[in-house]
């Protein structure tokens, strides 16, 4: 079992160092890259770095106007919800159900291949004393009468 938390300490600690370090630039001086890669076009739902649309031209010369003005990516963003709505950002606000929505398909993954792993202990124990020598069961004596069907049967596959 050791392992296993050993193998969730490291991703938690990717995870973490993921969400701390991700961005490119820094949140007082942005870079239109980042900002490119952190906003959508909300008519064709690209990244804008992805979308050539008139509404992902017209937002790209919105944020080299504004850094250029030297305003901070969080003023950025908040511009462009207040102007298109929060489907307008890439990567949704990290509180509140938005951050549940990100973390609950970690959290499947992660109680999922627990629960395999559980179950697979518990079936390799319950295999390993199943009581021949060999690790194979004895199994009961089949009555006469069902045991003479088998025989006919089996008799019949014979031929």
């Amino acid at each position: 079992m050791k392992p296993f938390v050993a193998v969730l300490a490291i991703l938690a600690l990717v995870f973490g160092l993921a969400f701390v370090f991700g961005s490119g630039g820094s949140n007082a001086h942005p870079t239109q890259a980042q900002m490119e890669a952190d906003l959508v076009c909300t008519t064709c739902h690209e990244p804008l770095d992805e979308s050539s649309s008139p509404l992902a031209t017209q937002m790209k010369a919105y944020i080299r106007k504004f850094i250029a003005a030297g305003w901070s990516k969080d003023r950025i963003e908040s511009y462009f919800v207040a102007e298109l709505g929060p489907q307008v950002l890439a990567v949704p606000k990290s509180s509140g159900f938005d951050l549940f929505a990100w973390l609950l398909p970690f959290a499947a993954i992660v109680l999922g291949a627990a629960a395999v792993g559980i179950g697979a202990r518990a079936w390799l124990s319950n295999r390993d004393d199943s009581g021949g020598a060999d690790g194979t069961a004895e199994s009961p004596p089949l009555p006469p009468a069902l045991e003479q069907r088998v025989d006919q049967e089996l008799a019949r596959f014979d031929t």
